[in-house]
């Protein structure tokens, strides 16, 4: 089971977008996938059509009341793609976890008990460098950083690339890049291709070969509760998040050979 935090600290980057279509375009390739929407905003869970309702477990219950993650988990419409849900509730957690022991692994010994359910778990972090951040960075093998291009885009990622350096120093744990992901990508503006361009000099082969458009139908699906691939299978907002699954199932197949070796 290998398990991705979707994160920047920065908002309106396409985090939630990214959770819900590549969970969807990975399970498209007969891959099981658990999204885990750590987002106070849970902007994942009703983008998958997943209704907020009264008693909902949710991952405020799994970080916090020690309710085991099986029991929070939901089906979406996508077959092969669960959820566990959150809710506005999950504000809190970050008062609450810090209170406790071991809390910056409380999300990674729930999901180790999961055992093989899943070959892949999504997480989808909020726009923050906080306890929720942590724990999904401590319980992942990688992170995945998605990325507008604008102007401000790399003094952003290059907070993020230290946080990570940090989660490995101090913690131990050997967390790597999945890759950056660029997204919103519109090829007719100059600013777009600058920042493209010195993403990958900066950065070189860590930035991913697929590229998410800016895309109408992309930004419609959340409102109708279906991932992009259900709303509009055709769009290339859609082709682009199945060129995505293919990339990281293509990079993990790599890296398992090499290992093997």
């Amino acid at each position: 089971m290998k398990t991705i935090a979707i994160t920047n600290q920065k908002g309106g980057v396409g985090k939630t977008t990214t959770a819900i279509n590549l969970g969807a375009s990975l399970a498209a390739n007969d891959v099981r996938v658990l999204l885990i929407d750590s987002d106070p905003q849970g902007n994942s869970t009703t983008g998958l059509g997943i209704q907020k309702t009264e008693g909902l477990a949710t991952t405020w219950d799994v970080l916090v009341d020690g309710k085991e993650l099986r029991d929070a988990i939901q089906k979406t419409e996508m077959e092969g793609l669960d959820i566990v849900p959150a809710d506005k509730n999950l504000i809190g957690a970050n008062f609450e976890l810090a209170a406790l022991e071991n809390r910056e692994t409380i999300l990674r010994t729930r999901i180790q008990a999961l055992g093989n359910a899943y070959d892949y778990v999504l997480i989808d972090c909020p726009p923050a460098l906080d306890l929720l951040t942590l724990n999904a960075l401590m319980a992942a093998n990688s992170a995945l950083v998605p990325i507008q291009c604008e102007f401000f885009a790399l003094e952003g990622v290059s907070e993020l690339m230290d946080t990570i350096e940090r989660v490995r120093e101090s913690f131990g744990h050997p967390v790597q890049i999945e890759g950056i992901l660029l997204t919103m990508f519109d090829d007719r503006t100059n600013l777009t291709k600058l920042v493209a361009a010195d993403l990958r000099e900066f950065f070189g082969d860590k930035v991913m070969k697929a590229v998410i458009p800016r895309n109408v139908r992309l930004a419609e699906a959340p409102s109708h509760g279906k991932p992009i691939l259900l709303y509009d299978p055709g769009s290339r907002g859609s082709e682009a998040y199945i060129q995505l699954a293919k990339e990281i199932l293509a990079n993990e197949q790599a890296r398992s050979t090499q290992s093997a070796r």
